[in-house]
């Protein structure tokens, strides 16, 4: 395949996108939601949560795979999969295209995921407990391991171009949004589905996170424990969910007559190289993060109108984005409206960055800020920002950028603008 000989001028745009979350299971019905301050969080009854000291997610409910892929193909898929599937057939039915041989080694997939299959391990080791060795599933392996989401998206929409996984934390799902833009710059595809997926609500999960104290314990007020930016939060609230976008050259667009939702323009990375789980306090690790998104798109500092911020609802990450936040925009910071959706649709990881570039889009295409809910007391630590508390703003967006950070020191800044041609 021919690599593209002016990358920086090759322009990638969005042409289709979906979403399975707490607040939906399709774009139209997520995005009502978001703007109208719903919160997706309730308490966990799948199983028992007697022992977990945080008892509340944002869980997807009414989902059927078998509304998206047969029977037989939903049990040989984790709930991680099943997710990545059902977004892949709706956002090949949004964006109205096919792939068949002319096209399907110009098409890829890069779909993220934090933990992968973690519910089909924790099965399968039960049953190796009980049972024995011999009666493991010989699915296990096919089920459980991180890129099955991507194989699952590939064969449903029969992609054979560029098809890979990211596993990096809770910026997954943005690093494979950036690394797909990049693979059409460069000129390996024309077209990528691209995004992240997660099913961490089990019982492993839910300790795990439990037990390092980085969950919300406020079980009583299910709605209003993810509370980002605010004085009173006390961790985040665990999600679920799968977000897919269509990422288009945009002369073959173009050349299909597609709808266009917006343009990504910049991908930013940065490393802590700090600490397993935290930020650095200074912000100037993410700060360079936000710095390098704008500089790929030649977009200035006073040309942002809406940052979807990280925004967990924990202690130390809300504080230090906000110094980042303040420190890379400084006096223009204060005219950007951000907000955090996690306070909505709780915290999804590995899908998490996906599930919020589709809101940063959907502001754009809209002109609608969605709001920071649960925002009651902001928090004199975190800088005087415009977080958007509580209720949706209407205001022309034309530049908004997304910001992910992952265990481990990954983070990543997305940015969207809108399309013109």
């Amino acid at each position: 395949m021919k690599q593209n000989s002016n990358n920086k001028g090759k322009r990638v745009v969005i042409t289709g996108m979906s979403v399975v979350t707490s607040l939906g299971l399709s774009l139209d019905e997520f995005w009502k939601n978001l703007i109208s301050g719903k919160s997706g969080v309730s308490r966990i009854d799948r199983f028992n949560v007697e022992k977990i000291s945080s008892k509340i997610a944002a869980q997807i409910r009414n989902f059927n795979p078998e509304d998206y892929v047969s029977r037989k193909q939903a049990k040989r898929m984790d709930r991680f999969s099943q997710f990545a599937a059902a977004a892949a057939v709706m956002v090949l039915e949004d964006c109205k295209l096919k792939i068949n041989s002319s096209n399907d080694g110009d098409i890829g997939v890069y779909i993220g995921s934090g933990v992968g299959g973690l519910e089909t391990l924790e099965s399968q080791h039960q049953r190796l407990l009980e049972k024995g060795a011999d009666k493991v599933s010989p699915f296990l392996i096919p089920m459980m391991i991180s890129n099955m989401a991507a194989a699952h998206v590939s064969i449903i929409s029969g992609a054979k171009g560029p098809v890979s996984t990211t596993t990096t934390a809770c910026a997954a799902g943005s690093n494979a949004i950036g690394d797909a833009f990049e693979i059409i710059k460069r000129g390996d595809a024309k077209v990528m589905l691209a995004g992240g997926s997660e099913a961490a609500v089990t019982p492993m999960g839910m300790a795990g996170f439990s037990n390092m104290r980085a969950l919300s314990t406020r079980n009583d007020e299910p709605e209003k424990a993810s509370r980002p930016f605010d004085r009173d939060r006390d961790g985040f609230v665990m999600g679920e969910g799968c977000a897919i976008l269509i990422l288009e050259d945009l002369e073959h667009a173009i050349d299909r007559d597609a709808k266009i939702y917006g343009e990504i323009f910049g991908y930013g990375l940065s490393g802590e190289a700090y600490h397993i789980t935290a930020l650095e306090k200074s912000g100037v690790n993410v700060e360079r993060c936000i710095k390098n998104c704008l500089r790929e798109g030649e977009v200035g500092l006073d040309e942002v109108d809406y940052i979807n911020a990280h925004g967990t609802s924990t202690p130390l990450n809300d504080i230090v984005e906000s110094i980042a936040i303040k420190r890379c925009f400084n006096d223009n910071a204060d005219s950007i409206n951000i907000s955090s959706t996690k306070s909505m649709t709780g915290h999804c990881l590995g899908a998490t960055g996906a599930i919020e570039a589709v809101a940063s889009i959907l502001s754009i295409k809209n002109g609608i800020i969605p709001p920071t809910i649960n925002l009651e007391n902001l928090d004199e630590k975190c800088s005087s920002l415009n977080y958007t508390p509580n209720t949706s703003v209407k205001r022309d967006v034309n530049v908004a950028i997304s910001n992910s950070m992952g265990f481990g020191g990954h983070n990543v800044t997305l940015g969207f603008k809108k399309y013109v041609e």
